[in-house]
């Protein structure tokens, strides 16, 4: 049951492959494919974007956190001129906090750089591939479009093709028709002069037509003689003895 099963699978998947290629258009599917990988480049653009635009808001949290940087030394050293010590240490604490955090935030910029870089060059690679594919897309398509063309103009002065062989079998059957119309409508000839068929049309019957064929042998037999006497070979006709 298994193997039988197998087997129709095997045939269903042959007849859809085969109605599918013979469906498919390839200008169709090379532009599909095309459309594909332009969008697969435009999502890696869109990511250098987001990794730039990234990179970007680090830098402004730097440009911050440096500037907060400067005013708390400054701070500090007023606190310090002042007899403050207390305000000044907590001056340079928080700065230190902020240190911390201006170096954690240089980190992520510097990773986000070699990302960026990294997709730079991965969207050049893949802009050139695409590129290559829509030239080596444009050439498959014309050469199709010109092979397809000629199979076309082969068929029609061949005669091979679907419709010149729909044309053919009309034709052939045109002709069969007519030669068995002419072979029926001479049979119907042939039996009618043989008194087969009834001629429905004369108003004559089977003793009227055989009357006339006697009258017309007589009257072919009297002109036989006529000839015959006017070139000296026979009797004279019974119209010339009188």
């Amino acid at each position: 049951m298994a193997g039988l099963m197998s087997r129709a699978s095997l045939v269903v998947k042959s007849k859809f492959s085969k109605l599918l290629d013979h469906a498919e258009d390839p200008g169709e599917t090379l532009d599909y494919s095309y459309e594909k990988q332009l969008e697969l480049l435009q999502n890696v653009k869109r990511g250098i974007a987001d990794v730039v635009t990234a990179k970007k808001r680090l830098e402004l949290q730097e440009t911050q956190l440096q500037q907060s940087l400067v005013k708390l030394d400054a701070q500090a050293r007023e606190a310090l001129a002042a007899g403050r010590e207390d305000l000044a240490r907590q001056a340079l604490e928080r700065k230190s906090g902020l240190q911390q955090q201006l170096q954690s935030l240089d980190e992520q910029t510097k990773q986000l750089e070699q990302q960026q870089e990294k997709l730079i060059a991965s969207e050049k690679t893949l802009s050139a591939k695409v590129e290559a594919f829509r030239s080596q897309k444009e050439t498959i398509k014309a050469q199709y479009s010109a092979a397809e063309a000629q199979v076309r103009i082969g068929e029609a002065a061949t005669g091979i093709g679907e419709q010149m062989a729909d044309t053919g079998l009309a034709i052939q059957r045109a002709k069969d028709k007519t030669e068995q119309m002419q072979a029926r409508a001479s049979a119907i000839e042939e039996l009618t002069a043989a008194g087969a068929l009834d001629d429905f049309t004369s108003s004559s019957d089977a003793l009227d037509r055989e009357l006339q064929q006697l009258s017309a042998g007589t009257q072919v037999d009297d002109e036989l003689s006529r000839l015959k006497a006017e070139l000296g070979t026979g009797d004279k006709p019974k119209e010339l003895e009188q």
